[in-house]
């Protein structure tokens, strides 16, 4: 606080304390509180086996004869024990396509993360995540396939699948993974046990969508701790990262479903 000497006019009092009070003069600048984080799991350890969980819809692109069947199982390997979410029966073929999605979200700039394992499947293997997903035939994928050793990001419009980028990466079936994807406007970045392996730029797809689990054909999968929170930005998530197995991504080649 200033203090003025003895013998100082008071006009001059009043004068100072008029101009330090005014708008903008030499007022301290705070920053804006960080965004609160918000963030939402399902384990379905609460949800009853041998059923859907409550709050999700089961989709299917392209769909063949018949749809894959998902329900909670109990798994003592669960990473939060007791329940998985898993799909027990695939009897999809080619471009069918095997979806469980939340039915009380729609966003558009997400980070969502999933703990998957990959169990059976003699055409296809593994899965993964779905996002901005508009209905059955219209979202963005991040999966694994330990069939084709690769870690991969789609986007699929009015049911045709585009790859974005590929990485080469070796998983297998029977062991746990993390998948975690962000999107913030046109930016997506994709991760598989906090390696980040795949960032891309696609605009595509630009409206709000709810979010989900994915996988092809016959591919047969367990899922766990499916996470949803809002997104870092993500010039802090660092550079890509090359996990043990892996060599830099490749764009996309178009539309891998065309032969089928």
């Amino acid at each position: 606080m200033k203090r003025f000497k003895p013998g100082t006019p008071v006009w001059a009092f009043f004068v100072f304390t008029a101009i330090r009070t005014a708008p903008g003069f030499l007022q301290p600048t705070q920053a804006p509180p960080p965004p609160a984080t918000e963030s939402r799991s399902w384990n379905f350890d609460t949800d009853k086996v041998g059923t859907v969980p409550d709050g999700w819809s089961i989709r299917s692109t392209h769909p063949g004869p018949a749809q894959a069947t998902w329900q909670v199982s109990a798994d003592r390997t669960a990473p939060s024990k007791p329940n998985v979410l898993t799909i027990v029966k695939a009897p999809g073929k080619g471009s069918s396509f095997n979806l469980a999605v939340r039915d009380d979200i729609r966003l558009k700039d997400v980070e969502i993360s999933v703990r998957i394992r990959p169990n059976s499947g003699k055409e296809d293997q593994g899965g993964g995540l779905v996002w901005r997903c508009k209905d059955e035939n219209n979202y963005y994928i991040c999966r694994i396939n330990p069939l084709e050793s690769n870690f991969r990001v789609y986007r699929v419009v009015d049911g045709k699948r585009v790859e974005l980028q590929s990485a080469r990466v070796k998983t297998q079936a029977g062991k746990w993974y993390i998948l975690r994807v962000l999107m913030v406007g046109e930016q997506i970045t994709c991760m598989l046990d906090n390696a980040k392996l795949l960032e891309v730029t696609d605009g595509t797809l630009r409206e709000s969508g709810t979010v989900g689990l994915w996988s092809k054909a016959d591919a047969a999968s367990s899922f766990d701790d499916f996470t949803l929170q809002n997104p870092r930005d993500t010039r802090y998530i660092g550079p890509p990262v090359r996990a043990p197995g892996a060599v830099d991504p490749s764009p996309g080649k178009g539309d891998d479903d065309k032969k089928r």
